[in-house]
């Protein structure tokens, strides 16, 4: 599994947060308009990371020799979790951002700046979602085997010394 850049992250997030903008835009012209973002958002998407980096930070200490034994399934599952992670966050910060720009463009609207705040700290909570993310995917890099280091050098391991 490739690491996941941050360059496609900040693309998602562009490209979210245009549509989200523009759809929001759409809603409060001609409906009801969005629905407030409840606080709870942040503590959801604290909570996860949290749970994303201690998950993380055990397969860092069995990495570093400081933790006695770890399934390795739960090391592709934290892995893979930490990629999921960073797409949320992405998917998210497009999201609560679209909306806080929205807002911020349309102040003819008195609401809306009630309703750009707390999107504005819900779109800080997904960015620190995808950063523990990314961190996390960190943790769970393996280091290569002597073979794999030979190879990438484009020398072949000499099967004799074996």
């Amino acid at each position: 599994m490739r690491r996941t850049r941050w360059q496609t992250l900040l693309g998602v997030v562009a490209v979210v947060g245009v549509l989200v903008a523009l759809l929001t835009t759409w809603l409060d012209r001609s409906g009801p308009g969005m629905p407030h973002v409840p606080w709870p958002v942040v503590v959801v998407e604290l909570l996860i990371a949290a749970v994303v980096f201690s998950m993380g930070w055990a397969v860092r200490q069995f990495l570093h020799g400081k933790r006695p034994g770890l399934d390795p399934i739960r090391a592709a599952r934290t892995a893979v979790l930490a990629k999921a992670a960073c797409y949320t966050g992405a998917l998210l910060t497009g999201w609560y951002g679209g909306q806080v720009a929205a807002y911020l463009a349309d102040t003819a609207i008195p609401a809306n700046a009630g309703r750009a705040g707390p999107a504005a700290v819900a779109a800080g909570g997904a960015v620190v979602l995808a950063a523990v993310g990314l961190v996390v995917e960190w943790f769970c890099r393996v280091p290569p085997q002597d073979d794999e280091k030979e190879r990438e050098r484009g020398a072949t391991p000499d099967p004799a010394a074996s």
